[in-house]
């Protein structure tokens, strides 16, 4: 038996390359098998060249060999997820910001892609926040702010300092009162000058910042300040943060303490708004010493009048398309005086006009149900009957 008189080295490497039950018994047959591959690929590209000649596959196009593994083009990036799917990011999939009820539709705020591309003007945005009904302080207070904010650039441009800004804001007042629609235009707006990068609205409350496990809170707030980035994190009822009976177990003040960091890390895109009833949220802002220097500007908003109570009912009947006979109407500015004298701490502004008018849609559907011809007169008719069913509701 004749001995093999290789290098023991290459013995062992040639024995190591050897594939279990492989039928390939030397270093050199692996070879002769790779070059045979390699003809099979060169072969199959020709034929592919001589079938196809009317597809572009030939010397001006790539080919499936000159495609990187995952469908790209030799040379190029593959696609990332965005341009892949044009006008899709990986904001997307992030939690949609709440709306308010009887507020703005969804649609009337400011999408990424418009925020990216214009969206609403800044005379469009001003001419909603005249259109809502009172709160003539408020209007007048978001005007001055805007303009302070117009002559900040402006300084900026001309090279002139500007002393520290903080635009994070404190908004009181009973609910119903159009803190969150104010809000909403605010963010537009704050977009629509520069000052904000997209302009939308992420509104929470305490069960949306604060987890019931000790190191979840943090994590909880910092998720929600970075849905908000770009715009505006709206916190309703603020004060529940800093309950006046929280004990060592209360992570509200974890979540205080989380949104100050986050505030200052992101100082340059994100406003923050904590809002709430007047008495409840001075004791909030006190709970930290941070709270009070970054929280600066008051905006009051005042409960509406028994006119405006009016003004909203009958907007929402227009809109609506319900008709008031004059009796009707007589007994809806009654009972809109009645409840403004009579009104208390939970006074409901709005959402009362909300509720009543719902009411009334609901008794006026059923005595229209039972008559005999539904004309669209009668459809639309809404006589003192249906409110005074519709006020005991």
């Amino acid at each position: 038996m004749a001995m093999d008189k290789r290098n023991p080295s290459k013995i062992d490497l040639e024995r190591s390359l050897k594939p279990a039950g492989s039928y390939l018994d030397s270093l050199s047959g692996f070879a002769d098998l790779l070059g045979t591959i390699r003809q099979a690929e060169d072969a199959a590209k020709e034929l592919l060249e001589e079938a196809s000649p009317q597809t572009g596959v030939g010397s001006g196009s790539q080919t499936q060999a000159e495609k990187t593994h995952d469908g790209s083009s030799a040379g190029q990036p593959p696609l990332s997820p965005e341009s892949a799917h044009p006008g899709s990011s990986a904001e997307d999939s992030c939690a949609k910001p709440l709306i308010e009820a009887g507020a703005a539709e969804p649609d009337a705020g400011v999408s990424d892609e418009q925020a990216g591309s214009g969206g609403r003007s800044t005379e469009e945005l001003l001419e909603q926040l005249d259109s809502l009904v009172g709160l003539s302080n408020i209007k007048q207070s978001v005007k001055s702010l805007i303009n302070y904010v117009k002559v900040r650039k402006l300084r900026k441009e001309k090279e002139l300092p500007n002393p520290p800004l903080s635009l994070h804001m404190v908004f009181t007042g009973n609910p119903g009162t159009g803190k969150t629609t104010v809000a909403r235009i605010l963010a537009e707006l704050y977009r629509a000058i520069g000052v904000l990068s997209k302009g939308q609205l992420v509104e929470v409350d305490r069960s949306g910042l604060v987890a019931g496990f000790v190191g979840q809170t943090a994590l909880k707030t910092t998720e929600a300040v970075n849905s908000a980035l770009g715009g505006i994190l709206f916190i309703d009822e603020a004060y529940a943060l800093a309950p006046d009976t929280g004990g060592a177990n209360d992570f509200g003040r974890e979540a205080i303490e989380t949104l100050l960091k986050m505030m200052e890390d992101h100082r340059d895109d994100l406003i923050i708004i904590v809002a709430g009833y007047s008495g409840p949220m001075e004791r909030f802002i006190g709970a930290n010493p941070g709270l009070e220097s970054r929280f600066n500007r008051y905006f009051t908003f005042e409960d509406y009048n028994s006119g405006q109570l009016y003004e909203i009912f009958s907007s929402m009947c227009a809109k609506s398309e319900y008709i008031l006979k004059e009796d009707a109407r007589e007994f809806a500015m009654e009972h809109f005086e009645a409840i403004y004298e009579t009104r208390d701490e939970c006074f409901g502004n709005a959402r009362h006009v909300r509720n009543f008018f719902e009411n009334i849609v609901a008794v006026q559907s059923d005595r229209v149900s039972a008559l005999e011809e539904h004309t669209r007169d009668a459809l639309a008719e809404v006589v003192c009957e249906d409110l005074r069913k519709a006020a005991l509701a």
